[in-house]
């Protein structure tokens, strides 16, 4: 294993961040090449967690020659959001320099050419710079594995249409719940960019790009730690990167796969605390009482109840009890395209 630090300079004299970058040789070069980072929204951890897991089971692949494939992880992948805290509360969503979201605005380039990544020179603000150098050391990657997490739920994915079903195995492997395909993304998300300079090659058997979500972001331990980290070593195999008899085989994929215009997202009315009434795995059907919003508490009166606009299964739902109006409840993934649909870009708000 090579582990190299890169520096991000940051935007004021004295300061800049460390980036490390963990590089495992692949023995062939015809196998695919895998790339895999966490924590782009810095607080999300259940894909460090993961990772903490894979990483010695990469050492020993290596170093027993089992290891075919080159693979690139990059545990902490951001680490200016890793040091945004506002008091107490952790906030590694939006970069603080410019309010943007970490996972937005990327560089959407027509072909893998690094000469095309030109957001690390002098006078660029050090999200950017990250950016490009994230990009840069995924660009030759077959399969690129962004890890993430949601508020409660199970693991999900988020692809390119173009690449399911084939990519089902990844699906498998980390016992997802659903998989949520989109087209002609807008908002520029790591996902779309690492797909975009390969999208003209047709060659997409071979290709996975995601964005994976990892349960919920408290969901930090050392259980769904090893079932990820596993999850993640036998897609590997699977692929051909990693050469292991012993490790069990990918199943298939038993979940909902279907485009990401088929989740509805189910918002406040009012603002107020909530009371829910469903769970992520939840079925529910169109018109079911899934939540209350309590404006005034003890004026029975007063409670706003909030119904399923359509049925389909509570893939997530918010941690807050604390809700604003238009504030996310509950993601309920069916079999139709939703009343509210939304093709490209963020579902949430």
């Amino acid at each position: 294993m090579d582990k190299t630090i890169l520096t991000i300079p940051g935007d004021m004299p004295g300061l800049s961040y460390c980036l490390t970058v963990l590089r495992f040789a692949g023995s062939d070069p015809a196998a695919p090449a895998a790339y895999l980072q966490a924590a782009l929204h810095g607080n999300e951890l259940p894909g460090v967690a993961a990772l903490h897991v894979l990483i010695p089971k990469l050492k020993a692949a290596e170093a027993e020659g089992r290891l075919t494939g080159a693979v690139t992880v990059v545990p902490f992948a951001n680490p200016i959001g890793l040091n945004q805290f506002q008091w107490d509360d952790h906030q590694g969503r939006f970069f603080y320099g410019s309010r943007t979201n970490f996972n937005r605005a990327f560089a959407l380039i027509d072909r893998p050419d690094p000469a095309l990544l030109t957001d690390d020179a002098d006078g660029v603000s050090c999200d950017k710079r990250l950016k490009t150098t994230l990009q840069r050391l995924s660009l030759d990657a077959d399969l690129v594995l962004d890890l993430h997490c949601d508020n409660d739920g199970p693991n999900y994915l988020y692809m390119p249409a173009e690449l399911w079903p084939h990519s089902a195995d990844l699906a498998a492997a980390l016992d997802c719940g659903a998989v949520l395909t989109f087209e002609g993304g807008t908002d520029a998300s790591f996902d779309e960019a690492a797909f975009r300079p390969h999208l003209s090659s047709g060659n997409f058997e071979r290709r996975v790009v995601a964005t994976v979500e990892l349960k919920g972001i408290q969901d930090v331990g050392p259980e769904t730690a090893a079932k990820d980290g596993d999850g993640l070593y036998r897609f590997l195999v699977g692929r051909g990167v990693i050469a292991d008899t012993s490790a069990a085989p990918v199943g298939p994929f038993t979940g909902k796969g279907v485009p990401q215009s088929y989740v509805e997202m189910v918002r406040a009315p009012v603002g107020g605390m909530v009371f829910f009434h469903v769970k992520p795995g939840d079925v529910v059907k169109a018109g079911q009482l899934i939540a209350e919003l309590i404006p005034v508490p003890g004026d029975l009166s007063a409670v706003v109840p909030v119904h399923a606009v359509a049925s389909g299964l509570v893939l997530t739902r918010v941690l807050a009890r604390a809700i604003r109006v238009r504030d996310d409840l509950v993601k309920i993934v069916g079999d139709t395209r939703s009343v509210t649909a939304k093709d490209g870009g963020a579902l949430e708000t």
